[in-house]
This record gives C-alpha cells, sequence and structure tokens, in this order.
C-alpha cells in the first residue's frame, strides 16, 4: 500500500518562521497528485517533509498504514527525482542505474534484471553505455527516473523534475510520465510552479499558497469551480478576467453586479451571503468571453478597446480595457472569427454569458453556481 495522508502537518524553523500551517491531505494509492503553487508557498518543503529530508514539526504523516514521522529516508520505501539530475559524470548510465542496486546488496543477475527492465520502459536501453555528458536534456531526466524505478519504491516523489528542459521537450516528457504512472501504477506526487504541467499530469492538484492548501480537486473541477480568487487567478492561461464589481441585485438564480463603467451583468450564481450593494469580484475566463455583433440585443454586453494582441495561429488573445477599469482584460478569439478586431486600438463589444461568469464575495470566496 502507498497512500500518503498528512493530518494537520506544520512545519517551523528556528526563529519561529512557519512555512507549513496545519495541512490535511490523503493522496490515495496509484493516484498522481500534483502540488502546484508560486515560488515560497511551501509546496517543495512539504515533499521533502514526506521525504524525510525535512523534519515534521507537529502533525502525522502516513505513509500505507505506517506512522513514518521518525522512520529515516531511506527506509521510507520511496523514491525521489529531483530538479537536477544528480548523476554521477563519471559513471555509465548503466552504472548510474545500478549504483543504488549494487549498495543494497543485490547479486549481479538481478541487477541486471532490474535495470534492462526499467531502461525498457523509459526506452533508454540504446543509451546503458553512454555517459551523463553525452546525453540531452530529456535523456539525463530519463536516466534519473531510471535510477528510482529500479528500486521499485511504493511512492515517487518529484521535485520540479521538468523545469530545466525546454519546451517542447516538457511536452514530450510530460506525456512519458503519464505513460510511465499508467504502466507502473504506483503512487506519484509531483511538485510543480508550471499550472499546465499540474493541468495536464495530475490526477487532482493541490493549490498551495502562503504554506496553505486553497483547494484540492480534479483538473477541470478547479478550472471550472475555483473556490477563491487565488484559484482562479492562479490556474488558467491566460488567467481568469477579474473586474471590481457591486452587487445591484439579488434574485432566486442569479445576482446583477455593475462594473467599473456602468454597466450592469448577470451572474448565475447563488446570492447566498450577498448583500445589495456589497463590493465582489466578476470573473469570466478569456475563452468564454465572445464578440457581440453590431446591432446584437444580447445581455451581459461590455464595450472594451483593444490595447495588444497575441497571435497564437489558431486564435489571437487580445488584451482590452474596460472603461475606467484599472486591470486588462482577456478576450481569446478563434482566427476565422477575430477578423478586423484582433487588433490595438480597435473597439469591441463582448459578450459575457451568465453561466460562464464567476462571482467572488470581498473575502476572496466562490459564490456558489446555480
Amino acid at each position: 500500500m502507498s497512500a500518503v495522508k498528512l493530518s494537520n502537518i506544520s512545519k517551523e524553523y528556528a526563529g519561529g518562521a512557519k512555512v507549513i500551517h496545519g495541512i490535511d491531505l490523503a493522496i490515495d494509492d496509484g493516484e498522481f497528485m500534483v502540488f502546484v503553487g508560486p515560488s515560497g508557498c511551501g509546496k517543495s518543503t512539504l515533499l521533502r517533509m514526506i521525504a524525510g529530508l525535512e523534519q515534521i514539526t507537529s502533525g502525522e504523516l502516513h505513509i500505507g498504514a505506517v506512522l513514518a514521522n521518525d522512520i529515516a529516508p531511506a527506509k521510507r520505501g520511496l523514491a525521489m527525482v529531483f530538479q537536477s539530475y544528480a548523476l554521477y559524470p563519471h559513471m555509465s548510465v548503466y552504472e548510474n542505474m545500478a549504483f543504488s542496486l549494487k549498495m543494497a546488496g543485490l547479486d549481479k543477475r538481478q541487477v541486471e534484471q532490474a535495470v534492462q527492465q526499467a531502461a525498457g520502459i523509459l526506452q533508454i536501453t540504446p543509451l546503458l553505455q553512454r555517459k551523463p555528458k553525452d546525453l540531452s536534456g530529456g535523456q539525463r531526466q530519463r536516466v534519473a527516473i531510471g535510477r528510482a524505478i529500479v528500486r521499485k519504491p511504493q511512492l515517487f516523489l518529484f521535485d520540479e523534475p521538468l523545469s530545466n528542459l525546454d519546451a517542447s521537450l516538457r511536452v514530450q516528457m510530460r506525456i512519458e510520465l503519464s505513460r510511465l504512472h499508467q504502466e507502473l501504477k504506483t503512487t506519484m506526487i509531483y511538485v510543480t510552479h508550471d499550472q499546465v504541467e499540474a493541468m495536464t499530469l495530475g490526477q487532482r492538484i493541490a493549490v498551495f499558497n502562503g504554506g496553505r492548501i486553497e483547494q484540492v480537486g480534479a483538473p477541470l473541477e478547479l478550472y471550472e469551480r475555483p473556490a477563491n480568487l487565488f484559484v482562479a487567478g492562479f490556474l488558467g492561461a491566460p488567467k481568469m478576467n477579474l473586474l471590481k464589481a457591486q452587487v445591484m441585485r439579488i434574485g432566486e438564480s442569479s445576482v446583477v453586479v455593475r462594473v467599473a463603467d456602468g454597466s450592469e451583468l448577470a451572474v448565475a450564481v447563488s446570492g447566498q451571503g450577498l448583500q445589495t450593494g456589497d463590493q465582489v469580484t466578476l470573473g469570466c475566463r478569456a475563452e468564454h468571453v465572445a464578440l457581440a455583433g453590431a446591432g446584437s440585443n444580447l445581455e451581459n454586453v461590455l464595450a472594451l478597446d483593444a490595447s495588444f494582441v497575441e497571435h497564437l495561429g489558431d486564435a489571437s488573445i487580445v488584451y482590452a480595457k474596460l472603461e475606467n477599469e484599472v486591470s486588462v482584460m482577456a478576450v481569446k478569439l478563434a482566427m476565422d472569427a477575430a477578423g478586423d478586431k484582433a487588433k490595438a486600438g480597435s473597439s469591441m463589444k463582448v459578450h459575457l454569458p451568465a453561466a460562464r461568469c464567476h462571482l467572488f464575495d470581498a473575502s476572496g470566496k466562490a459564490c456558489l453556481r446555480v
């Protein structure tokens, strides 16, 4: 069993600096869990606490059914892959992968079998006699993962393993890691600051901020139903459009708010806990904002002035300003729909569907969708 349970886990350094604040989290056996968040949010520290490389100040860590707080790292039945490959430069790929097995006292036949099996899984068999200096970044990372696989751990820990690779290699390695998880069916915990990696790799994602977990859930659940402003703004590229607004009317199935230019927009959320006059934040993702044609009688329409355009090939992202609003809105338009609207200096009217909008109260908590 390789389920992991964190119960009220905290970390405090000498001098009273607290970096992890009472985290509770259950990771299922065989699950691919991703910790994501900005630099300094505590995600790597928590991973190192699970690995035994950082001491737990308070709380309990269970790996399987065993309380692991005081178990030595080497006896926790896990393997960790770091951002730096940490390969021995004077050893061949085979020797790097075999090293820990030889140190554990396995005989030559067992070592050979384990290395060849791992190399086959990672498709690096032709590289076994090369030295690390003769490998590309992606190949070195495969070797580092292979060195972990040969030990047949019950738990894999990955600490930003792809951050040193270029964009195309990161995409390739994400596919390889997903395939590896499907093949090994071993519990994996993966730390990254890259929300694209988190969304594409994780079966579930834990979003970290300031040493706390803001929300845990499946990728699409977090993307479509963020629990608060931090999650809404962190996940997604471009990030969710967030506009300051004031509550004007509260109905049974929607809340009407007024934004900076005086426009009123309906949002399909519950008004529970809100009152007329409350200051709130309206959210809508760039791909959910649509052009409103001339003469359109649609509700929830805003007039914007484009200030910058990113052409992505299949689509354009128009960054535009709403009158009296400080922040810039992003509007994602398909190339065939963009036309002359995808030009800096152009004016456009856009429609924000009520069912696609989010509303966050003054504390940043999301209002319930209806």
